[in-house]
């Protein structure tokens, strides 16, 4: 019987790419499946990029549909790793862990909390 790798969403504040990039890798190199961000529209993007995604207003239909997108993610998931750099956990990272339990699913984070 072959194991599975496991399945790893990557959830986190957009503003740290670098730290996406190093969990991905770490992950990745240990064998499992890592899922990440479709857009890194906190970060220092190009314009056209950060216009498409309205420059953070979090009400916007484009941020709305990323948001859901990033649950679905989720459900595909096995557990979420948690990119909290400095602590740091924003509105939609916090509504990302609160639907990762409601689902069952492990929550482990890049530097400990709670």
């Amino acid at each position: 019987m072959s194991s599975r790798p496991k399945v790893i969403t990557l959830c986190g504040s957009s503003r740290f790419p670098d730290a996406f990039h190093l969990a991905n890798l770490h992950l990745s190199m240990l064998g499992h499946i890592v899922i990440s961000l479709g857009a890194f529209g906190h970060a220092d993007q190009p314009t056209g990029s950060r216009f498409l995604l309205s420059d953070g207003d979090e009400s916007t239909p484009e941020k709305q549909a990323i948001d859901q997108l990033h649950f679905r993610k989720i459900d595909l998931s096995d557990e979420i790793f948690v990119v909290n750099v400095g602590g740091y956990v924003g509105s939609s990272t916090k509504r990302e862990i609160e639907y990762a339990r409601s689902l069952g699913r492990s929550v482990r984070w890049m530097f400990p909390s709670e």
